[in-house]
C-alpha cells in the first residue's frame, strides 16, 4: 500500500486532476524532500487525494507541500479548490522543516505531520477509533471511524475561507494576514452582527457591518448556493448576504491583501472563481488601502503626512508604524489637526459629550494613542461631541470640508504639517511634454508660414 500512495502522488503531480483516490487509509505515511538549501519561492506539492463532482467545474484536492517562508521552509496539509488554497493546517502557525516533510496516518489513529527524526510539528490529537482520512464533496478534510463517523474535520477549523455548506457559529470568525503587517483581519460572527475588523495589538476596529433588521438574533452562518444566510436558532434564515450571479456560490473569502469580504462563483465563460459580491467597492473604504500615516484621496490614491520638526528634518515616506510615535520614552507631543479628512475605523475606545480640546488632551495623557477623532454633527468644531482614540494611524481617507468631525494626530511638539499631492505618473509627464511641444512646434510652424507668405504677396 506505501507503493500505491507514492504512485499516486506521482501521478497527481503529472496531470491536472490526477487520479488518486479520495481516502488516505490508516498506518501509511508519505514524504516529501526538503531541498538542502533555501531558495525563495520555492514551493514542493504532492497531491494525495482528490474529489471531483464533475469534469465542468474544478474539484477538491488534498496536497502535501513544503514551502519557503522567510528564510526557512515550512511543511504543512493543504486543501485546493481548482487553483484555490481552501484550507492550510499551517495557517495560524507554521511547521518548520528541514530535509523532509512527512504526512502519516498512525495506527493509533493520529494525524501527523513529521520532520526528521519523526519530529512532531502538527497533528489531529485523534485516537484509534479513526480508521482513514477522506475529502467529502464540500471539501472538508475528515478522519472517519470503521462506522463512517466524523472523528475530526478541517470544518471546525475555518482559517480565511468558508466553502459551501459550511456552518459557522456565533463568536466564530475567519482570519487573513496581510504581508509585512503586524495587523491582522478578522471576519466575525456575533449575536448582532457580521463584520470584518482590523486586528491591531489588542484592540479592534470595524470597518464594514451586516445586521438583521428587527434586532434579531443570530446562532450561526451558512454558506449556501444564493450567499451567505444567518440563521437563528430555529434554523431559520432571518438574513441573507445575496450574490449577483445566478450561479451556486463555492466559496466566501477574506482577503489576506485588502482585507475585503468577498462571494465567489466558478465563470465556465472565463474558467476561474470570481466574485459575485464584495462587501467593499471603494478602494478607500479599505483599512490598509495607504501605509500607515497615508491619506487615500478622492483620487483614490495615496497622499503621505509630512511633518516638519523644529530640527527642520523632514519625516514621511508612509513606511512608520508611526511618525515619531514612541510617545511612552518621555518624547513630548501635541495634536495636529488634518483637514478635511476622516477614519474609516469604528469602535474604538470612546468618550462622549467632550470638546475637541479635551479630546485632544484625552489622547495626549495617554501615551500608547497615536491619533483622535471627535465627532461633533453640524454643531461646530467647538461644540460638545464624541471622542474616539485610536493607537493605529491607519483607515483615513479625504472627506468634504465640513463633515462634522475632526481627526488628530498625535505628533513630536513643534512639528508642522504638509500634505503631500498623489503622485502623477512619470509617463503621463512625458505624454503631456510631447503634446506641449508638437503645439509649440505647429505654432511656430504657422506663424512663419504666414508671414513668408506675406511677404511674397508684397513682392
Amino acid at each position: 500500500m506505501n507503493l500505491h500512495l507514492i504512485s499516486c502522488v506521482l501521478v497527481s503531480i503529472l496531470v491536472t486532476h490526477g487520479t488518486c483516490d479520495s481516502l488516505f487509509p490508516l498506518a501509511h505515511r508519505v514524504s516529501l524532500a526538503v531541498p538542502l538549501q533555501y531558495t525563495d519561492g520555492f514551493i514542493g506539492r504532492a497531491f494525495l487525494m482528490d474529489y471531483t463532482a464533475n469534469q465542468v467545474e474544478p474539484g477538491f484536492r488534498v496536497a502535501l507541500t513544503a514551502e519557503a517562508n522567510q528564510g526557512r521552509y515550512s511543511c504543512s496539509l493543504q486543501v485546493f479548490l481548482g487553483d484555490v488554497k481552501v484550507w492550510s493546517s499551517g495557517h495560524y502557525s507554521n511547521f518548520y522543516t528541514f530535509d523532509v516533510c512527512v504526512l502519516e496516518l498512525t495506527q493509533d489513529g493520529d494525524l501527523q505531520l513529521k520532520g526528521p527524526k519523526d519530529r512532531v510539528g502538527w497533528r489531529t490529537g485523534t485516537s484509534d477509533r479513526v480508521s482513514r482520512l477522506q475529502i467529502l464533496r464540500t471539501g472538508n478534510l475528515v478522519l472517519v471511524d470503521v462506522l463512517n463517523r466524523i472523528k475530526w474535520q478541517s470544518f471546525n477549523f475555518p482559517t480565511d475561507v468558508m466553502l459551501w455548506g459550511q456552518r459557522l457559529d456565533v463568536s466564530t470568525w475567519l482570519t487573513s494576514f496581510p504581508r509585512n503587517s503586524t495587523s491582522f483581519y478578522t471576519f466575525e460572527i456575533r449575536h448582532d452582527r457580521v463584520a470584518l475588523y482590523l486586528n491591531s495589538g489588542k484592540l479592534k476596529y470595524s470597518y464594514w457591518e451586516f445586521k438583521p433588521s428587527k434586532n434579531r438574533n443570530i446562532t450561526f452562518v451558512e454558506l449556501g448556493s444564493k450567499g451567505l444566510e444567518l440563521l437563528n436558532g430555529k434554523h431559520k434564515k432571518i438574513a441573507q448576504i445575496a450574490s449577483w450571479k445566478v450561479q451556486p456560490m463555492r466559496f466566501l473569502a477574506l482577503g489576506n491583501r485588502t482585507g475585503n469580504l468577498g462571494l465567489y462563483f466558478y465563470s465556465p465563460t472565463t474558467q476561474k472563481f470570481e466574485a459575485s459580491f464584495q462587501a467593499l467597492n471603494s478602494t478607500c473604504d479599505l483599512p490598509l488601502a495607504c501605509k500607515p500615516y497615508g491619506i487615500c484621496t478622492f483620487s483614490d490614491a495615496c497622499s503621505c503626512i509630512r511633518l516638519l520638526t523644529k530640527e527642520n528634518d523632514m519625516v514621511s515616506d508612509c513606511n512608520n508604524e508611526g511618525i515619531l510615535s514612541h510617545f511612552c520614552s518621555g518624547t513630548q507631543a501635541e495634536m495636529l489637526e488634518l483637514n478635511g479628512v476622516n477614519s474609516i475605523l469604528k469602535d474604538a475606545p470612546k468618550r462622549v459629550n467632550v470638546t475637541k480640546t479635551t479630546c485632544a488632551n484625552l489622547c495626549l495623557d495617554d501615551c500608547k494613542c497615536v491619533a483622535a477623532l471627535h465627532s461633533y454633527g453640524d454643531c461646530g468644531d467647538s461644540s460638545f461631541g464624541e471622542c474616539s482614540l485610536y493607537r493605529v494611524v491607519a483607515g483615513i481617507k479625504q472627506v468634504e470640508r465640513g463633515s462634522g468631525s475632526s481627526y488628530m494626530v498625535k505628533v513630536q511638539k513643534g512639528s508642522r504639517y504638509h500634505q503631500s499631492k498623489p503622485s502623477v505618473k512619470k509617463w503621463i509627464l512625458i505624454v503631456v511634454g510631447v503634446v506641449d511641444g508638437l503645439i509649440i512646434i505647429l505654432v511656430l510652424g504657422g506663424l512663419a508660414y504666414y508671414f513668408i507668405h506675406k511677404r511674397r504677396n508684397n513682392s
